[in-house]
């Protein structure tokens, strides 16, 4: 495996470990909880890490079908439990794995294209939503490292929400802050 490869997949399992810790602490109604109605909960978010990662990592470089209603991760409400949350984001993650394990040094600058469902483009605020076919392109090193850092902006709000949401003292990131 590549270094990058490597190295964004150890980043992104190491996040994948503190999501699985926050969701351990609290039962499905604290997953689910917002703490303003202006906010995400964490189901919401997991369901939006496991969409961001299938679409650009799956579809986007594994040629995959494409499938998400991105606008449904923010309101979905609770259907959901904790352990079928941390399924699909396990799920998830293997697709990932088996996509790039198959990525040579070569793969890294060829562009792909990452496609959207037309709702979720125009809701985006795209300028140019009306175009034929709702898509970006990214080469494939940036997307994983814009891929990563997505993922980690989000494990570190769930964690903050998990420690907002139970009176924990344990240090879900694995170090002392």
């Amino acid at each position: 495996m590549i270094d990058l490869v490597r190295d964004v997949l150890e980043d992104m399992n190491k996040q994948l470990a503190r999501i699985e810790r926050s969701l351990d602490l609290l039962n499905d109604d604290g997953i689910w909880t917002r703490l303003k109605a202006s906010m995400n909960s964490i189901g919401n978010l997991c369901l939006h890490l496991a969409g961001n990662e299938y679409q650009n990592i799956s579809c986007a470089i594994g040629n995959k079908p494409f499938s998400r209603e991105r606008s449904r991760e923010f309101t979905t409400d609770g259907r959901i439990s904790k352990e079928e949350l941390i399924v699909l984001l396990r799920k998830t993650r293997s697709e990932s794995e088996l996509a790039l394990s198959a990525l040579s040094e070569e793969d890294l600058s060829r562009v792909v294209t990452i496609r959207y469902d037309r709702e979720d483009w125009m809701r985006m605020h795209r300028l140019d939503s009306l175009v034929e076919e709702p898509c970006d392109t990214r080469a494939v090193g940036r997307l994983l490292v814009q891929v990563c850092a997505h993922y980690g902006y989000h494990a570190g709000q769930i964690v903050v929400l998990a420690k907002s949401l139970t009176e924990t003292t344990e240090h879900l990131t694995g170090q002392y802050h």
